[in-house]
């Protein structure tokens, strides 16, 4: 693949640990599946619509693939589609920039445009 970023759903206190220790190791799920689940642009909105419907005051993190080489695979995961995903803890000097994800009067997410 020739993405150049990726994108990780965090909770809060996710990010808030993130940023005190410097290094993700992952969220639950990741660390039960042996890697860090990242999502594309396209497939971001999917991501937290699937696995953080209704939360609130979520950080989308951008991360810069270019540092991991193989330790980032692409493979097959929701529908078939190829999903980035981290055999590596995360660094924060691989984070790019981040945003919050607050949720509308629906209950929706508000992405950025572009999203």
């Amino acid at each position: 693949m020739t993405e150049l970023f990726a994108y990780k759903i965090l909770t809060r206190p996710q990010f808030d640990q993130f940023k005190a220790d410097g290094v993700f190791h992952g969220a639950p799920v990741d660390l039960a599946d042996g890697y860090i689940h990242l999502s594309t642009r396209e497939q971001a909105g999917g991501t937290v619509a699937k696995h953080f419907a209704g939360q609130d005051d979520l950080v989308m993190v951008m991360v810069d693939l270019a540092p991991f080489g193989e330790a980032l695979k692409w493979e097959p995961s929701r529908g078939g589609a190829l999903f980035p995903h981290l055999y590596a803890p995360l660094p924060m000097s691989a984070v790019a920039g981040k945003v919050t994800l607050r949720l509308d009067e629906q209950g929706q997410h508000l992405f950025p445009a572009g999203f």
